[in-house]
């Protein structure tokens, strides 16, 4: 494996070598860098109480493409960062971490997850979990803006099964500026998603209305309005989220694209996906796809 190595110091190596502005303020850089050459190691931090690990770009650039990880293979934030690094992107790639996930897993485990979605996927997972997400990351932004070289112009948003739930809901529900977006196995009608899970799920009107609010279909036109949108499925995934990917593409119009990825089923890494890890073949597809997006509308 080549020996990580940073730019110089006139470059990115300002921020994050050793002593360097972002070591002084208790960030992480990790051993091993990401899938290029000469790219800087990840770095991992805590924004406003969200776990991140940030990739930096490999020159002076200051854009910056936030993600939320899926919470099937891979996990976490370290792990997606690993299995999508998007690393010929121009722009600062920040993965944050969803609640429970990587650093805030409760006793380094995945057991309390499990229990939650054993008792009730909808109400104790799928749509607190989100919701979480949504409203702690005005916070994380802001901090991550603080702690990092990035700008406060547009920024990309990149969300995979139910992390991409969590960034349809910025689209729709924010009005922060957003200069592109991507989706990949996206939970984008939460409904499909409960229909996963073993049995009959026993709605509720509180249920009803908590699945309906996960339903981004009928906002097409707003999301169509926001920002260009990705959206990636694999030939593989379950035929619902392909479904309703097929069916969000065709409402936004020009405003999307579509890709089906031959042999990708819905996770991107093999489990247990909580440690940065090589992916699957298909994955690079997946990054290839992504990267090719972000850079052709990439503010200039």
């Amino acid at each position: 494996m080549p020996q990580k190595r940073f730019p110089d110091t006139q470059g990115l190596g300002a921020y994050y070598g050793p002593g360097s502005l972002l070591a002084d303020k208790g960030f992480r850089c990790h051993d091993g860098g990401s899938t290029v050459a000469g790219m800087p190691a990840p770095i991992t931090g805590t924004a406003a109480g969200v776990p991140f690990t940030a990739l930096p770009p490999a020159g002076h650039a200051t854009q910056l493409i936030v993600t939320w990880h899926m919470l099937d293979a891979p996990r976490t934030d370290a792990a997606f960062a690993a299995a999508l690094p998007m690393d010929e992107v121009p722009a600062w790639r920040v993965h944050l971490g969803m609640p429970m996930c990587g650093a805030r897993m409760v006793d380094g485990r995945t057991d309390a997850v499990v229990e939650l979605f054993g008792k009730d996927p909808l109400m104790l997972y799928l749509h607190p979990f989100v919701r979480q997400a949504a409203e702690e990351f005005p916070a994380a932004l802001a901090s991550v803006r603080a702690q990092l070289p990035v700008d406060d112009g547009p920024i990309g948003v990149l969300g995979a099964s139910l992390g991409g739930a969590v960034a349809l809901r910025v689209l729709a529900d924010t009005d922060l500026p957003v200069f592109a977006g991507a989706l990949v196995n996206a939970a984008i009608r939460m409904r499909s998603v409960v229909d996963l899970f073993p049995g009959d799920y026993p709605y509720t009107a509180e249920s009803e209305k908590a699945v309906d609010s996960l339903n981004f279909l009928p906002w097409a036109g707003t999301l169509a309005a926001r920002a260009p949108l990705l959206v990636v499925s694999g030939e593989l995934d379950h035929p619902a989220l392909r479904a309703d990917a097929l069916q969000l593409a065709e409402a936004m119009g020009e405003r999307a694209e579509l890709r089906s990825i031959p042999g990708l089923a819905h996770p991107l890494a093999a489990e247990p996906g909580l440690t940065p890890a090589p992916p699957f073949p298909a994955a690079h597809v997946v990054d290839a796809a992504l990267t090719a997006w972000f850079r052709d509308h990439l503010p200039r």
